[in-house]
């Protein structure tokens, strides 16, 4: 009978610590990385009242003209400044048929940026601290996978809003025909 009292004795501590734990994890964000974000958001929202809404509008008007900066500065920018979802509406820049390849490059965008710039996808901020906290355990720095995730998430994007594009347009030429017909 006593080894069934220690046992259960044991789990309820091993139940309460699991939410002790959870509980630093929450301060430790709290603390630490909660006012970081707030602070970098107000500045970056400064800095576009800085500029003016309206030259910003002209200078990603101008980034989407071609497919490179289309699908790598764009979304980089989007993403950086105004975060995500508000990211997406850069699109509005955009003719119709490249569109759906700046979505497909800036939804692709938002977790790769993270690493660096946390108030870019701070819903998400989860996903990175569970990739990084094995490095931390080990007692390494996490900047080389931020970096890495950054600069392999620029290709990625790229790529994906070229194909992205291409497909829209075959879509919409195999559309066209079907309807003529």
């Amino acid at each position: 009978m006593e080894n069934v009292i220690t046992g259960l004795s044991k789990g309820a501590e091993w139940f309460i610590g699991l939410f002790q734990k959870g509980g630093e994890q929450f301060v430790g964000l709290i603390s630490g990385t909660l006012p970081t974000l707030i602070v970098l958001m107000v500045a970056i929202n400064s800095l576009i009242k800085i500029v003016g809404e309206e030259r910003v509008n002209k200078w990603a008007s101008k980034l989407g003209r071609n497919a490179f900066t289309r699908y790598t500065l764009l979304p980089l920018v989007s993403v950086f400044f105004l975060g995500n979802p508000m990211c997406y509406t850069f699109g509005r820049f955009l003719k119709e048929e490249h569109k759906a390849g700046f979505y497909d490059a800036a939804v692709s965008f938002v977790h790769p940026i993270t690493g660096l710039f946390p108030h870019a996808n701070a819903g998400e901020l989860f996903v990175w601290l569970g990739i990084s906290a094995g490095l931390t355990t080990l007692g390494k720095e996490t900047t080389t996978l931020a970096l890495w995730y950054f600069i392999v998430g620029i290709i990625v994007i790229f790529i994906r809003g070229v194909v992205t594009e291409k497909m829209y347009a075959f879509l919409t030429r195999k559309n066209k025909v079907t309807n003529k017909a």
